[in-house]
């Protein structure tokens, strides 16, 4: 579905259009991003219970070490990239800075030595993933918002996280290529799935530092938008809770991935030991990935007939009916059926996904304005670092959740298992996203702040100080 041209949009939105170069300088980084989240979203789990042997109940406690640490990571790196002065830029800087952090973590996770185990192997994985993910805070938060200050246009916003999405998607299809390679070796044994990790694993971390690299030299900043932070650190923060529509938002957004993290988890274990059909995981996943990054072009403009709002609230009901149908498998008769059956699932899951990754962030940027209004302040990193938290700290309460359910329920690695262990990882893949969407869309109700309401912030703000774009 074609865009609008920029001389049919109306006048406000057409002040703020955004050239293409930008909109893929910008969304390019996320194509790395997303094949590297994948990978670890995905196969970390399984390459270290199967692979490397270490039991799911201590991956679980490392993914949540992870977000404790984050709880600091995050709103530190948000902050400081707000109240960073650089002619080369407040957000560029952080995300030059997290290129080799990036690329030295990720080859780390998937390359621990061979002599280490035990205790050993144990602390390399938690400094390997507690790494990267750090590293990735250095790149996210100022990326994010970065996002947010291109275009002060409400449906702006959307195109550019909406093109920004489909690189995401498109790197995550990327990798189902490795995820079929990885899985094939697991055929040979542990020590060629290592051999193939590593290789993969070096060749993406050199295509992130190319794509950020290239990111950085063409992207633009708004050079009025420094210093104005409060130096306080904790007045920030205290203003992105006071904002109402972010205090929502947070609670929206923890809810709704607790559930999804469930699915990133699970997904090859579904495929393996309640599907039977672990070598069909790819295919599956890429009836999610495909129309995810394909409807984008979709989503746009539906966004302007129907409101961000509405849509993204209809995507969340989408989403978890789609997953929580899920919850049948083990009941099902036939490999082959049970393929069709979660493929097409993962399609309608897919297009929703493609709604939500793409208004998501627009409507975060539409809450940035309005604190800007309250308080005169731009804190993008601020308010970007807080989602950010909250999306990995719903990532690691749920990563714990599965390693103790698979543990507790009897799960036994590279094994047929029990119908007691099936039911369990369906329930946490199917039914626990279902009741987490269903309440997040409920709450989201309650969100107010729509293109009506966005429009008289715009006007405060444009009467305030004006609303032309001026770049370093």
């Amino acid at each position: 579905m074609a865009e609008p041209a920029a001389d049919s949009l109306p006048q406000s939105e057409s002040r703020h259009r955004v050239d293409w170069r930008t909109v893929v300088s910008f969304g390019a980084p996320g194509l790395g991003a997303g094949y590297m989240y994948l990978m670890l979203a995905l196969y970390v789990m399984k390459f270290a219970t199967d692979v490397l042997l270490i039991a799911p109940a201590i991956m679980g406690l490392i993914f949540s070490a992870s977000r404790i640490w984050d709880a600091i990571s995050d709103p530190v790196v948000g902050y400081l990239s707000d109240r960073t002065r650089s002619r080369f830029g407040r957000r560029r800087s952080w995300i030059l800075a997290s290129t080799v952090p990036i690329g030295a973590a990720f080859i780390m996770v998937f390359a621990p030595p061979q002599d280490l185990s035990g205790m050993g192997l144990v602390i390399w994985m938690a400094v390997a993933i507690i790494g990267f993910y750090s590293a990735m805070t250095v790149f996210f938060v100022p990326h994010l918002s970065l996002g947010a200050e291109l275009s002060n246009s409400y449906h702006e916003r959307s195109r550019l996280f909406g093109v920004r999405h489909g690189f995401y998607t498109f790197g995550s299809i990327l990798s189902l290529i490795s995820f079929y390679l990885l899985i094939s070796a697991e055929q040979e044994g542990r020590e060629a799935v290592r051999a193939t990790a590593f290789d993969l694993a070096l060749l993406a971390s050199v295509a992130m530092v190319v794509l950020i690299l290239g990111s950085v030299k063409f992207l633009k900043e708004r050079p009025d938008y420094q210093g104005r932070v409060n130096e306080n650190p904790f007045h920030a923060f205290r203003d992105v809770w006071r904002n109402p529509h972010a205090r929502l938002l947070i609670v929206v957004t923890f809810i709704e991935n607790v559930g999804s993290a469930a699915i990133g988890a699970l997904t090859l274990y579904v495929a393996q030991y309640v599907v039977g059909a672990p070598l069909w995981a790819p295919v599956i996943i890429l009836c999610y990935m495909l129309p995810s990054s394909l409807s984008v072009p979709m989503w746009i403009p539906l966004s302007r007939r129907f409101g961000k709002v509405r849509l993204w609230m209809f995507s969340m009901i989408m989403t978890g009916v789609s997953f929580g149908a899920m919850v049948a498998l083990p009941f099902l008769e036939g490999t082959t059926f049970k393929i069709v059956y979660m493929c097409v699932a993962a399609v309608f899951a897919g297009l929703a996904a493609g709604c939500g990754g793409t208004l998501s962030p627009s409507i975060q940027g539409d809450v940035i304005d309005y604190d800007e209004m309250v308080t005169g302040e731009r804190k993008e990193g601020s308010y970007f670092a807080a989602w950010n938290f909250v999306y990995k700290g719903a990532t690691g309460v749920m990563l714990l959740l599965t390693g103790f359910v698979l543990q507790a329920a009897g799960f036994m690695p590279n094994q047929e298992q029990t119908m007691t262990v099936q039911v369990a990882i369906v329930t946490l893949y199917g039914m626990f996203p279902l009741v987490c969407y269903a309440i997040g869309a409920f709450l989201f109700r309650k969100f107010k702040l729509d293109e009506a309401e966005h429009a008289k912030i715009r006007g405060v703000l444009d009467s305030r100080n004006g609303s032309d774009l001026q770049e370093v």
